[in-house]
C-alpha cells in the first residue's frame, strides 16, 4: 500500500510540478539548470515515473482533468475505453452519410419527371385588342393586360398566352407583320411590354407569345427590298416568272392560297410573281435561303432575351414549298380546271409538310434551348398546324432522340361543328392513342368571337372608358359580366375556377390514367386514378338530351352511391347519387369520386383503354411520387 501511494504521488508530481503552469507545458527545450544536481527531484525514482522520460506511466487510476498536457491525454485517448466509442462513432457517421446518399440517389432514380410550369395548370389565350383598354382609343393594349393580372391570377391560370401584337396592318388579325422587333402602336409600346413582362413575373406567372414565321406584310422592309433586287434580300421570298396577258396573270401552277384563288401575285415593281399562302399582302418567306433562317432566329433570341418564356408558332406546316412547280392534284378529277378555286378542291402535296420542314421546326427550338439552361427558366414551345390529320399532327413532338415541340396544339375538339358523346370521344380517343410515349397532351375549345371582354355593367362593359370601341360590346353585357359572375355561386366563372383549382390540387387529375368506360351520341364517361391512391375520379359529360345512365354496368365493383365533387350544377355539389341510375340533365357534367383499390388499368378488360402520359406512383407514407410500380 504505502508502495503504490509512493507511485501515484510520484506521478502527481510530474503532472502538477514547476514544469506545468495553468495546463500550459513548457517547451521540452528549455534547460533544467535551476534545479539542484543533489535535491530529491533529481533523484532516480523521480526520474523513473518523469512523463517526458522513456518509461510508460500507469495511468489505471488516474482520471483526466481539465489542463491536463496533451501528452497524457493522447495516453488516455490510445486506451480501449475511449478508442472504440471514439471509432464506433466515427464509422456510423460514415455510414449514415452513405445512407443518406444512396436513399437520395434512390429517390431521384425511381422519380418521375417533375411537372415543368407548362404542364402545372392552365395557359389563358389572350386577344389583346379585345382584352382591355387603358389609354380611352377603344383598342385593348399591353397594360390593360397588366392592370387586370390579378383577374387572371383569380383563375389559377399559370401561364399568359397573347396573341400577335407586333407592328403589322388590320388584315386577318395582325398577322401580316410590317416589323417583327416592333410593338404595334395600338397596343402600347416597348417599354409597356417589357412592363407587362415584370408585372407576369412578379405574379409567379408565365408569359408565352404568338409568332408566324411563314410570312411577313408586303409592307415589311425585306418585301421591299426584295422586290427591288437589293443585295440579300433579292431571295428573301418566293418568286418566280409568270405571263401577263390582257391584263390577266396566268400563274406558274394551280396552287391555291387558304382563302381561295391562285397563290401566286403578279409584283409590277419587280415584273414578278410572288407566292403567298393566306393574302396577297402576305407573301411567303423563302426558308430555303439560309439568310432567312439566320433572320428568324435573331427575332426569336431577341424576344428571348426581352424574358418571354416560349412561343406558340403558327402555320408551321407552310414554311416550305416544293422546289419543282407541278400542279397539285384535284380532289374531283372530273372538275374542270378553271373551276378549281377553293383550297379544299386540291391535294396539298406540295405546298404543306415537305421534307426540311421538321427540320426548320427543330432549328427553333435548339435556338430556344440556348436560353433554358438556367433552372427554371426553361422554354416553352407550341406549335399550330391547322387542318394536319393526326398522324402528321403528331410529327411536332418530334422524334425520340430529338426534341421539337412540347405539345402541338390540339384545335380539334374547337372543330366541332355540334359536339356529340361520340364526335368528342373520337377527338380525345384519336389523340391518346397516338401521342408518343411520354409526351405532353393538351386541350382548347378556341372562341372565335372578338367581341370586347366584359368587365363590369358600366359604359362599354368596362372594357374602355372612351366614347367608342373597336367592335361593338355584347348586348348583353349588363347581366353577364366578370362582376356580375364574381357575386353568382353557380356561374361559369365559379365554376371555372373550381375546376381549375381542383386540378391543381388533385395528382389525380395531374399524373394519374385516362381510362375511358362508355361513350354514345349522347355521353362521354371516363375515370382518372393514380396507382397509391384509392380513390377514383369518374367523369361524366352529357352533350345531348336528358340521359339515363346506369354505371353499375360499367363498373361491377363501384359502390352503389357515390359523391359528386364537382358538378355543372352546383346545387349537386356534394350529394350522393344511385350508381344504378344517373340522371343527366343536357349539357350537364359531373365529377363523381369513390373509393376502390381495383383500378381500372390494372385489368385485362381495360388496358387497351387507359392511358398516361408519364407513369407514376404515389406512396402516402413518404408522401412521394415514384417510377418503379
Amino acid at each position: 500500500m504505502a508502495e503504490d501511494k509512493g507511485k501515484r504521488d510520484s506521478i502527481g508530481m510530474s503532472m502538477k510540478g514547476g514544469r506545468t503552469n495553468n495546463g500550459f507545458v513548457q517547451n521540452e527545450d528549455i534547460l533544467e539548470t535551476d534545479l539542484d544536481p543533489g535535491s530529491p527531484e533529481d533523484s532516480p525514482q523521480h526520474n523513473a515515473v518523469d512523463i517526458f522520460g522513456p518509461a510508460e506511466p500507469d495511468l489505471k487510476d488516474v482520471r483526466p482533468y481539465a489542463g491536463m498536457p496533451k501528452e497524457v491525454l493522447f495516453r488516455f485517448s490510445g486506451q480501449a475505453r475511449y478508442r472504440v466509442p471514439r471509432e464506433i462513432l466515427f464509422w456510423l457517421t460514415v455510414a449514415s452519410v452513405l445512407v443518406l446518399i444512396g436513399a437520395t440517389i434512390g429517390i431521384i432514380a425511381i422519380s418521375p419527371k417533375c411537372l415543368d410550369w407548362w404542364q402545372a395548370g392552365p395557359m389563358y389565350r389572350i386577344y389583346p385588342r379585345s382584352f382591355k383598354d387603358s389609354d380611352k382609343d377603344g383598342n385593348g393594349d399591353l397594360k390593360g393586360i397588366q392592370d387586370k393580372l390579378d383577374y387572371i391570377t383569380t383563375l389559377n391560370i399559370k401561364t399568359v398566352w397573347i396573341t400577335s401584337f407586333y407592328k403589322s396592318s388590320l388584315k386577318d388579325f395582325r398577322h401580316g407583320v410590317e416589323d417583327f422587333r416592333e410593338i404595334d402602336p395600338i397596343f402600347g409600346t416597348m417599354k409597356n411590354f417589357e412592363n407587362l413582362v415584370a408585372a407576369i413575373h412578379d405574379k409567379g406567372l408565365k408569359l408565352i407569345i404568338d409568332f408566324i414565321p411563314n410570312h411577313t406584310s408586303d409592307k415589311h422592309a425585306w418585301f421591299q427590298w426584295s422586290r427591288n433586287r437589293t443585295g440579300k434580300y433579292t431571295d428573301y421570298y418566293i418568286w418566280h416568272d409568270c405571263t401577263r396577258a390582257n391584263g390577266k396573270t396566268i400563274p406558274p401552277n394551280n396552287w391555291l392560297s387558304v382563302y381561295g384563288n391562285s397563290s401566286w401575285h403578279f409584283d409590277e415593281v419587280r415584273n414578278q410573281c410572288y407566292f403567298h399562302q393566306f393574302t396577297k399582302e402576305q407573301p411567303d418567306l423563302n426558308f430555303r435561303n439560309p439568310d432567312v433562317q439566320e433572320e428568324i432566329k435573331e427575332i426569336i433570341q431577341f424576344w428571348l432575351s426581352k424574358g418571354v418564356d416560349g412561343f406558340s408558332f403558327d402555320a408551321v406546316q407552310f414554311l416550305l414549298e416544293a422546289k419543282h412547280l407541278r400542279d397539285e392534284a384535284q380532289v374531283n378529277k372530273n372538275q374542270i380546271p378553271e373551276t378549281v378555286t377553293h383550297y379544299s378542291d386540291l391535294y396539298h402535296d406540295f405546298t404543306t409538310t415537305q421534307v426540311g420542314m421538321h427540320d426548320i421546326v427543330r432549328s427553333f427550338r435548339q435556338t430556344m434551348d440556348q436560353y433554358s439552361r438556367e433552372p427554371g427558366r426553361y422554354r416553352f414551345m407550341g406549335t399550330e398546324a391547322h387542318g394536319e390529320n393526326i398522324a402528321k399532327t403528331m410529327m411536332y413532338y418530334g422524334l425520340p432522340f430529338i426534341q421539337e415541340a412540347d405539345f402541338p396544339l390540339n384545335s380539334y375538339l374547337g372543330k366541332l361543328d355540334m359536339p356529340s358523346g361520340n364526335s368528342v370521344f373520337e377527338v380525345i380517343t384519336s389523340w391518346m392513342e397516338n401521342m408518343p410515349e411520354g409526351k405532353w397532351p393538351n386541350w382548347m375549345d378556341t372562341l372565335l368571337s372578338k367581341s370586347p371582354m366584359q368587365w363590369d355593367n358600366s359604359s362599354n362593359a368596362g372594357f374602355s372608358e372612351g366614347n367608342h370601341t373597336w367592335l361593338p360590346t355584347s348586348s348583353d353585357y349588363h347581366t353577364v359580366n366578370v362582376d356580375v359572375q364574381k357575386t353568382q355561386p353557380r356561374s361559369a366563372l365559379k365554376l371555372y375556377q373550381e375546376l381549375s383549382l381542383l386540378h391543381a390540387n388533385e395528382l389525380l387529375l395531374s399524373r394519374g390514367w385516362f381510362c375511358y368506360l362508355r361513350n354514345d351520341n349522347h355521353s362521354v364517361v371516363y375515370t382518372r386514378e393514380l396507382d397509391g391512391i384509392d380513390r377514383v375520379f369518374l367523369m361524366v359529360l352529357n352533350f345531348g338530351d336528358l340521359s339515363l345512365l346506369n354505371l353499375k354496368e360499367m363498373i361491377s365493383d363501384i359502390p352503389t352511391r357515390v359523391r359528386i365533387r364537382l358538378s355543372t350544377n352546383f346545387a349537386y355539389k356534394g350529394r350522393e347519387v344511385d350508381t344504378h341510375a344517373i340522371t343527366l340533365d343536357k349539357g350537364e357534367g359531373l365529377i363523381l369520386e369513390y373509393n376502390t383499390r381495383n383500378l381500372l388499368h390494372h385489368q385485362t378488360a381495360f388496358q387497351d383503354r387507359c392511358f398516361v402520359s408519364n407513369r407514376a406512383c404515389y406512396s402516402s407514407v413518404l408522401n412521394i411520387l415514384y417510377s418503379l410500380c
